[in-house]
């Protein structure tokens, strides 16, 4: 199991199949997906179907989403970090998205911008990344606030399958 990055109270690590049932918990939730632009998911099959794609994203790109663990307890609390985009998106292809997603019940204990902070510096410590990008929907008031946090600049609202999102960006100071 890798380790990508530890914060004071977290372990971000790769996402394993044991990780299931905590991603499957997480995505039920209407609430997590309220700016997702998709349903919860139906089954377990679908998360452990998710963990699979992301694996397969660590060994093609060379970095997915990290499970984000508890140091404490353990729990599984969500995901966190960046992931490499070729598809185009806003007139952009090829970049590194930072993003996160936790379970409702670790919501406001300030995990989103710890891990992104983690993430942030793992993009330009270790993979020596020029920029990293952030997509927020307009109205995810919480996320948008979280990308601002750690660096990112709103630089453009753009139409993502019909909804106004936020292109936000930070480029590695020299």
């Amino acid at each position: 199991m890798k380790i990508f990055a530890e914060t004071e109270r977290l372990i971000l690590r790769e996402l394993l199949p044991t990780d299931a049932e905590g991603m499957f918990e997480m995505d039920t939730d209407p609430d997590v997906h309220l700016y997702l632009g998709n349903g919860p998911v139906k089954s377990i099959e679908q998360s452990i179907a998710e963990i699979e794609f992301i694996r397969k994203q660590y060994t093609e790109n060379g970095i997915g989403r990290w499970a984000v663990i508890e140091k404490t307890t353990g729990n599984f609390v969500g995901w966190s970090g960046l992931k490499f985009i070729k598809e185009a998106t806003n007139n952009h292809i090829n970049y590194y998205d930072l993003g996160y997603r936790f379970s409702k019940r670790f919501w406001g204990k300030g995990y989103a911008t710890e891990t992104a902070i983690a993430a942030r510096n793992y993009g330009f410590n270790e993979l020596k990344l020029n920029e990293i990008v952030g997509i927020a929907d307009v109205g995810n008031f919480g996320s948008i606030h979280v990308l601002e946090k750690v660096g990112l600049k709103r630089i453009s609202i753009f139409d993502y399958h019909g909804i106004k999102h936020h292109w936000m960006k930070i480029e590695e100071s020299v």
